[in-house]
């Protein structure tokens, strides 16, 4: 939850500016279709051939953004700095950094264009998305003096935020600090944001006091410090710091109400909560898009049937097409209402409609029929899981080794819990399931079930000693001894503790097994 507070704070932070404003319209639905740009001036462009509409329609990375610059100055077309500004901008509003990129290169080494800090930072901005950190601060190091200004710093700064480089970001905050480039709340956001997901609450308290010495805060910083108070559960202190604000004569937007909605949900204070949602409500536009799934989750927790549903009917009036993120965002919301029905005629519109065939939302489904315990549906739904193309994911697979645990069949549970940790490069342990598999195998005394799991989990590299106390737990309920056990756990680099040494002497005096095949 607090990752996710941090991340609609963040995004409302502009932390590189081009210099150039740019007026655009999107006819799509977010999903990056139905472009249409003004990008003279503000002079329409609709349906005429420009270089805007021309670099926005290189779609594949492999193609030169540079080519169709040359190509359109062949043509005897003016190319304007201004103009270029405000198409890179458009493409990394679409993430179409490899091309936003290409286009900063070719305004630099161009003698009739004039480069300011500002182009520079997004340019740096650029080298960090594309080439990566090494490559931005290698960009940096080769400016020259005159450039290593506050835009630039700031930008290098938003590169060790991203990569959560904190001992580089608090390096450079010093610098920066000397140099006087900490007269803007910017900087210290990017600091906030990074403390924030890292964990480290505790610095923010003095993060913001340094930065009210030296600027005042602005909306992000509200924001990003409700999130730690929503993250704490600490209305009163929420409420400090919205009162704070207001004094300040700072605007409170959408993310503002959002984060106080929550924390007055989480306090189970229901009228305040209602109060701050119509607030929220009232600063959303078809613009910020992303805002009607926070409406939609919030009124969910509020069980609020009515509300989701006419936040939905909304959202579809307003936008050409629903995105994944949406359609997710209301299964899962109507699934938490227990509104099974509606949420299965969701997914089956999404179904017939997607290209992306995405697994996460297939799998909201599949979880349902797997809480409510109806395992046959779960298969029959995976069967058209396949069917339609969607291909599973770990956590599909996982969702059907606890499926089968729940009803103890462990024949099928190995079958999926071993699909489950070969469909990743690494797979995150869950203990708390391998506690239950290994719980059931113990109840049963199933030894060999018990040496497959743990040869599944080895190839999964998380052995330990609880594991190894299971596997001989399930031997003393069968009654038998298990074999080099000792050799075993010496291989795997597994420590014996007192339960290990106690059940290995209990089993010592039970009938000899033979060694398990792919265990030794």
């Amino acid at each position: 939850m607090l990752l996710r507070l941090i991340r609609r704070s963040y995004a409302a932070v502009r932390p590189l500016s081009t210099e150039a404003s740019t007026t655009v319209k999107s006819t799509g639905s977010g999903g990056g279709s139905g472009i249409t740009t003004s990008l003279e001036g503000g002079t329409s462009t609709r349906g005429r051939d420009t270089l805007g509409r021309r670099l926005l329609s290189l779609i594949y990375a492999k193609r030169s953004a540079v080519i169709a610059i040359r190509k359109w100055k062949e043509e005897g077309h003016p190319v304007r700095k201004y103009e270029l500004n405000r198409i890179v901008r458009e493409l990394r509003r679409h993430k179409r950094y490899k091309h936003a990129l290409e286009v900063c290169e070719w305004m630099r080494v161009q003698d009739d264009i004039e480069l300011l800090s500002g182009d520079y930072a997004v340019h740096l901005d650029l080298i960090a998305k594309v080439r990566g950190m090494n490559s931005a601060e290698k960009f940096f190091e080769d400016l020259p003096d005159k450039l290593k200004v506050q835009t630039t710093c700031t930008a290098l700064l938003h590169t060790y935020v991203q990569h959560k480089d904190t001992s580089k970001a608090e390096s450079l905050m010093e610098k920066m600090s000397e140099c006087g480039f900490l007269k803007y709340p910017l900087p210290y956001n990017h600091m906030l944001t990074l403390y924030i997901s890292q964990g480290q609450l505790e610095k923010v308290p003095g993060l913001i006091q340094e930065l009210k010495k030296n600027t005042s805060p602005d909306i992000v910083t509200y924001n990003l410090e409700l999130a730690v108070f929503a993250s704490q559960n600490n209305v009163e202190a929420a409420e400090k710091a919205f009162l704070e604000l207001k004094k300040a004569k700072l605007d409170p937007d959408w993310i503002t109400f959002s984060t106080l909605t929550n924390i007055y949900i989480k306090s189970s204070l229901q009228d305040k909560a209602k109060s701050t949602l119509r607030e929220m409500e009232k600063r959303i536009s078809r613009k910020g898009r992303t805002a009607y799934a926070s409406l939609v989750s919030l009124h969910t927790n509020l069980q609020s049937k009515d509300e989701v549903f006419r936040i939905w009917k909304e959202m579809k009036s307003l936008f050409r097409k629903v995105n994944d993120t949406e359609y997710s965002c209301i299964i899962s919301s109507l699934l938490k209402l227990d509104e099974f029905g509606e949420a299965m005629n969701l997914y089956t519109e999404w179904e017939a409609g997607s290209v992306t065939k995405d697994t996460r939302i297939a799998n909201l489904i599949l979880a349902a029929y797997i809480n409510r315990s109806e395992m046959e549906n779960a298969v029959d739904f995976h069967n058209r899981m396949a069917q339609k193309g969607i291909t599973p994911s770990c956590t599909t697979w996982e969702l059907l080794t606890r499926g089968y645990l729940k009803q103890k069949e462990m024949d099928k549970v190995l079958e999926f819990f071993k699909k489950t940790v070969t469909s990743v490069s690494k797979w995150n342990p869950d203990a708390k399931m391998v506690r239950k598999m290994f719980h059931v195998v113990e109840e049963q005394g199933d030894i060999q079930m018990a040496e497959q799991l743990l040869v599944t989990l080895r190839h999964a590299k998380f052995v330990n000693t609880e594991i190894y106390n299971a596997l001989l737990r399930t031997y003393v309920n069968a009654g038998k001894m298990p074999m080099i056990v000792t050799e075993r756990m010496k291989k795997d680099n597994v420590e014996m503790d007192e339960e290990t040494r106690k059940l290995i002497g209990i089993t010592s005096k039970m009938t000899v097994t033979e060694v398990p095949n792919g265990v030794a």
